[in-house]
C-alpha cells in the first residue's frame, strides 16, 4: 500500500477530497456497501469509498479498516497492520457478524491491537442486511440508520 498525492474530484464546481477510504480486510459485501453509504451520506461516493484492490491511499484520507467480529477477521486486521508501514494509523470498524458479544479471542486481539489505530468504531448486528438488495434500501430502515449516525458521532469525534 502506497499513499499517492491524487487530485481531488470536482464536485458541483468545487474541490472535494475524499475522506474515508474503506480497505475491508476479508473481502467485500452488504455489510462493507452499506457502511460506505453509513459514512459517505450523501455525498455519492465523494466522501467515503471502498478501495479497489491495490489501489493507492489517496491523500489526505483517513484510512478505514473493515472487519466482522470474528477471530478471523480480528487477525486478518492484525496481519495487515504488521505491514502497514508509514502511513496513517487507520480506523477499524468492527462490524458485528452475529447478535452477540464477538468470542474473546477476537475481543483481547483487538484491545492489543488498539495502539497501532486510531480508533475502533463498532457497528451492532443489523438483521436487515441479510435481507436487502443493497446499501440504499438498507438505509431506509432506522435501526440502520441510528447505526449510521452512531458511527459518524464516533469517527468524527463529535
Amino acid at each position: 500500500m502506497i499513499a499517492d498525492v491524487e487530485t481531488p474530484l470536482p464536485v458541483n464546481g468545487s474541490l472535494a477530497a475524499l475522506r474515508y477510504a474503506l480497505l475491508p480486510v476479508h473481502g467485500t459485501g452488504i455489510a462493507v456497501a452499506t457502511v460506505a453509504r453509513m459514512l459517505d451520506g450523501d455525498a455519492k461516493g465523494m466522501r467515503a469509498r471502498v478501495l479497489a484492490p491495490g489501489e493507492s491511499l489517496p491523500y489526505g484520507a483517513q484510512p478505514v479498516l473493515l472487519a466482522e467480529t470474528t477471530v478471523y477477521g480480528a487477525h486478518c486486521v492484525e496481519t495487515l497492520l504488521q505491514r502497514w508501514g508509514p502511513l496513517p494509523k487507520p480506523w477499524l470498524v468492527w462490524v458485528a457478524d452475529a447478535p452477540v458479544r464477538p468470542v474473546p479471542d477476537a475481543r483481547y486481539l483487538v484491545r492489543a491491537l488498539e495502539g497501532r489505530l486510531a480508533g475502533v468504531a463498532r457497528v451492532p448486528y443489523l438483521p436487515v442486511l441479510r435481507a436487502v438488495k443493497g446499501p440504499d434500501e438498507a438505509l431506509e430502515h432506522k435501526d440502520v440508520q441510528a447505526a449510521a449516525e452512531k458511527l459518524r458521532r464516533t469517527m468524527e469525534g463529535s
